[in-house]
């Protein structure tokens, strides 16, 4: 077990890069299922989702070798229907084996996920397409089991938007017979990022990034060679750590266009935002402003940069409401906020953050991804010593952070707890 240590109160100041995307990579590193072949598949982080994806790969039958951040992968020899409990329990993201293992091999057997427990995220909506495309399912002993000898395409309306169920639908659909409508399908641009993919491998899609995206399923699809976008998650998160700190940092490699929201939201609160191409400029203000935000689907303000914005509202000049409005189980954060000084209130949905002029060092505890960024975030901000535990949350989803961390200036490291 490590803990990360955070003497607090420097400005963050120079230049960060911004790693591949995780909520991109894992839909592509599967995708890699569906066609036999070797592909390549470039800018992927190192973290652990990335580690346990490859595993699952490896045991599915493909061939994985890492060079940097580049994957080659060939799938010529995919014949394992399985995706185990023992890898499937600690990402929630293996659910997404389903589609293109069904697709290519006529049957898949996969079991119920897990990931951070944040809120109850069924599948069912992922089996309800499957079922309107011909798919028998059943589930047994806490596995999914799928069958069909070739899949069909069907019109599918899905009651909320799931960047799960659309991307393991959208992979599906690519060898389904026919076509396949996804209606009310989610518009994050890792869908975009995935179908960008996918048409490289000869896929006929469009409409992707809308609500309504058309697939005309193919008789075979070729090994991708892709890079994988910037991760927008961590180029936000970066954002606020400037803004925290009365910063001025410049973040290459964000997307701008991927995080208007956020941009919009933090330009509220007084933080100075620059674009010149794909370099961002941010500069915290000697005051921030309190804001209200509330969490949706994309392009809403995104649920993953809730628990950083809540840090961000408790050094805030006034009151703000923070609605969550995706997950019902994203406030474990609070807790730990307030053993730092935060003054925050928790009623439903919603948490009321009244501003204080200074955070103090703690120990806390992380009991999430997010939360583990927003413990960061705090503590950089914090007065004198903030010992964060727990932090292997932050290895799923954030590459190197410390280090990219230390060299902006922040006093920061990770020891043996």
């Amino acid at each position: 077990m490590e803990k990360i240590i955070i003497e607090g109160g420097v400005p963050l100041k120079g230049e960060v890069s911004i790693s591949g995307a995780k909520n991109a990579a894992l839909p592509l590193l599967f995708a890699t299922l569906l066609a036999p072949g070797v592909h390549r598949l470039c800018n992927v982080p190192a973290l652990r989702d990335i580690d346990t994806a490859a595993s699952l790969l490896q045991i599915m039958g493909a061939g994985v070798e890492r060079d940097g951040d580049c994957f080659v992968i060939n799938s010529d020899r995919v014949e394992s229907l399985e995706a185990p409990y023992d890898l499937v329990r600690t990402m929630r993201a293996s659910v997404l084996v389903l589609g293109p293992i069904l697709a290519r091999l006529g049957h898949a057997r996969v079991s119920l996920p897990g990931g951070c427990a944040i809120g109850a995220r069924p599948i069912d909506l992922h089996l309800k397409g499957l079922e309107a495309m011909g798919a028998t399912i059943s589930l047994d002993h806490g596995y999914v089991e799928a069958r069909a000898d070739r899949l069909r395409g069907a019109r599918i309306y899905s009651d909320l938007p799931t960047v799960g169920g659309t991307e393991n639908l959208m992979m599906a659909a690519t060898l389904a017979q026919g076509t396949t409508w996804l209606e009310n399908a989610a518009c994050e641009p890792e869908i975009l990022e995935l179908a960008n993919a996918l048409i490289g491998m000869g896929a006929q899609i469009e409409g992707a990034g809308t609500d309504c995206i058309r697939i005309e399923g193919v008789e075979q699809l070729r090994p991708m060679d892709y890079r994988v976008m910037p991760d927008r998650i961590e180029a936000g998160t970066f954002m606020i750590a400037a803004a925290m700190t009365k910063g001025d940092v410049c973040i290459r490699g964000a997307v701008a266009e991927c995080n208007e929201a956020l941009i919009s939201k933090l330009r509220e609160a007084g933080v100075s935002i620059e674009q010149k191409g794909d370099l961002l400029r941010v500069r915290g203000p000697e005051t921030i402003k309190s804001v209200n935000i509330r969490t949706r689907t994309y392009p809403g303000f995104p649920t993953d940069m809730q628990a950083q914005f809540m840090a961000l509202m408790c050094l805030a000049d006034g009151t703000s409401v923070i609605s969550e409005r995706v997950f019902e189980n994203r406030f474990m954060h609070v807790c730990e906020l307030q053993r730092l000084g935060a003054r925050i209130n928790i009623d439903g949905h919603s948490s009321t953050v009244t501003g204080v002029t200074q955070l103090l060092g703690a120990p806390v505890m992380a009991t999430d991804l997010r939360a583990s960024a927003s413990l960061i975030l705090a503590g950089l901000a914090a007065d004198k010593t903030t010992e964060i535990s727990r932090i292997y949350h932050l290895d799923r989803g954030y590459e190197r952070i410390e280090e990219k961390l230390s060299a902006l200036g922040a006093r920061i490291k990770r020891v043996p707890a």
